[in-house]
């Protein structure tokens, strides 16, 4: 099975885990980016407050042929017990029909948002392998 790993990174946290990730499963990997990365104080202000909401944020456009793919990883921080609003943009555009793992990444090692992803994945007619939270 054909996999993608695709993950957002704020501080650099999660990327080091994606790669690891990446290279463990054999799989191909893609960084979701801002187009305009926010200072911290919009991050961990505006970017928290747009989290909570599920909000998304404008991102570099992902050039990726998801048809390619069986099975994606998905991995973002958690901003407030919720994914930043950069992956909440890749959320609206995934696509129909895939298997889905969802690893979330925060110093806690605790989130609380399966409900909802899962209900984003139900959506899209997405399979739900795994979700994870991960210590960083």
């Amino acid at each position: 099975m054909k996999t993608l790993v695709l993950y957002y990174s704020y501080s650099g946290n999660t990327k080091h885990i994606a790669e690891k990730i990446a290279a463990d499963e054999s799989a191909d990997i893609v960084e979701v980016k801002d187009v305009r990365r926010p200072g911290k104080l919009k991050a961990y202000t505006a970017g928290i407050f747009a989290a909570i909401r599920g909000k998304t944020w404008l991102i570099q456009a992902l050039t990726t042929d998801f048809t390619a793919y069986e099975r994606l990883i998905l991995l973002f921080p958690i901003w407030a017990d919720n994914p930043p609003p950069a992956f909440n943009t890749v959320l609206a555009q995934l696509p129909q029909g895939k298997t889905v793992a969802f690893k979330m990444v925060s110093m806690s090692g605790r989130s609380d948002c399966q409900a909802r992803l899962e209900a984003a994945l139900a959506a899209k007619d997405c399979t739900l392998e795994s979700f994870e939270d991960i210590k960083s």
